[in-house]
């Protein structure tokens, strides 16, 4: 009996940097099931990008055990530089990469690549982020990251749910095609190739997954968000400028913004920058005579009234009395998720933290609940089909 050709290829990167302690357990595993169970053709392709550890070595050791994997070696650190460099050269079918910890369970490679060997996507994303996933993993980088996420959808308009998972894939057509706009070299990467083939209109495929948090990761969270932060940041301005000119399908090119909201974005800003200012006026008072939590509580209590009742009469135009205590009430729904935020916020700072990195927390925390905000006033509170309804 003939054993059946595997004529597609997928070639899935691991980019590490000083992972000798789990690098050749992780690539055994991988090899083992790819070559067991993935009906396709496969190449692992180990890149080191400037490892001081024996990093290298053990992936050269490793590609001349496997005849499908391949190392490559990096001068300069960087993730997304590791992945640019075996991407831009790949001749497979699909290029994908995933974290050397092997967080994500690899059931989830094939659903992961199929929609795009057979057309209907140009990329596809694991992601945690649904009711379908199964996460284990500590509350804060649960925070950091739905928090991160919120943010790429309230602010950039992204449609995808999970920009920061480390297992995704491209077409390799589509990848290089992409990869000359794309600037980040390092954790940012992905996600600017996302947004980037988002705003272009390409098909982003997601894969809900099963994963495990590494507890011996050593990704700085901090200075991760950071650089992400940075990195929204850029992408927007180069959005705005019209840079990265790629050929952008019709449909994408005759969008608009949702009837209404070009007239109330402006009221709704403006509001949002009084409120803003007013609740960090009252939360520095407040914390002359009470613990954060609780100058942080009042001061957002009584911003969020004046808020809902600002925006009922300037943003949405409802002018009157009738409906106004319902509205208010609807309102503190917001005002109590604005509370979980700026609360989190606030619990994730080290003990005996400066006044002034109160605040930061706070504003980031803020403006996350304002898009928040605006989403459930515009959709629920003050949604003229349901005024009309009344």
């Amino acid at each position: 009996m003939k054993t059946a050709v595997k004529t597609r290829l997928v070639e899935v990167v691991v980019p590490v940097h000083n992972e000798q302690r789990a690098l050749r357990a992780s690539i055994g595993r991988l090899h083992g099931y790819l070559a067991g169970s993935f009906p396709y053709g496969f190449r692992i392709t180990i890149a080191d990008n400037a490892s001081s550890d024996n990093t290298w070595q053990i992936a050269q050791e490793l590609a001349a055990c496997y005849p499908e994997v391949n190392a490559v070696h990096l001068e300069e650190k960087g993730r997304g530089r590791a992945l640019r460099q075996v991407w831009a050269a790949s001749e497979a079918d699909v290029v994908s990469y995933m974290d050397v910890d092997l967080s994500t369970d690899l059931d989830a490679f094939l659903p992961l690549v199929a929609p795009l060997l057979s057309g209907h996507s140009d990329l596809a994303i694991g992601t945690r982020l649904v009711r379908t996933a199964n996460v284990v993993r500590g509350p804060k980088r649960e925070f950091l990251s739905r928090t991160y996420n919120l943010l790429l959808r309230g602010v950039m308009g992204a449609g995808f749910s999970d920009a920061q998972c480390g297992f995704k894939a491209a077409r390799t057509e589509i990848a290089q095609a992409l990869l000359p706009a794309v600037e980040d070299q390092e954790w940012f990467f992905d996600t600017e190739l996302l947004l980037l083939a988002e705003r272009h209109g390409l098909r982003i495929h997601e894969v809900p997954v099963d994963w495990v948090d590494d507890p011996d990761s050593r990704v700085d969270v901090v200075r991760t968000a950071a650089d992400d932060l940075r990195g929204m940041a850029r992408v927007a301005r180069k959005a705005l400028s019209g840079a990265a000119n790629l050929p952008v399908p019709a449909r994408v090119q005759q969008a608009r913004l949702p009837k209404g909201m070009a007239r109330q974005l402006p009221s709704f800003v403006v509001i949002g920058i009084v409120s803003t200012l007013s609740y960090l006026l009252l939360y520095s008072l407040l914390r002359l005579v009470a613990p954060a939590y609780a100058a942080n509580a009042v001061a957002l209590f009584v911003t969020a009234v004046a808020n809902t009742a600002a925006n009922r009469r300037f943003t949405f135009g409802v002018k009157g009395s009738a409906g106004a205590i319902r509205h208010q009430v609807e309102g503190l729904i917001a005002f109590l998720v604005g509370l979980a935020l700026t609360t989190g916020g606030l619990a994730l700072l080290p003990s005996g933290a400066p006044h002034w990195v109160e605040l930061v927390a706070v504003i980031v925390a803020n403006g996350l609940a304002t898009l928040v905000r605006f989403l459930l006033l515009r959709v629920w509170v003050f949604n003229p089909d349901r005024r009309s309804s009344r």
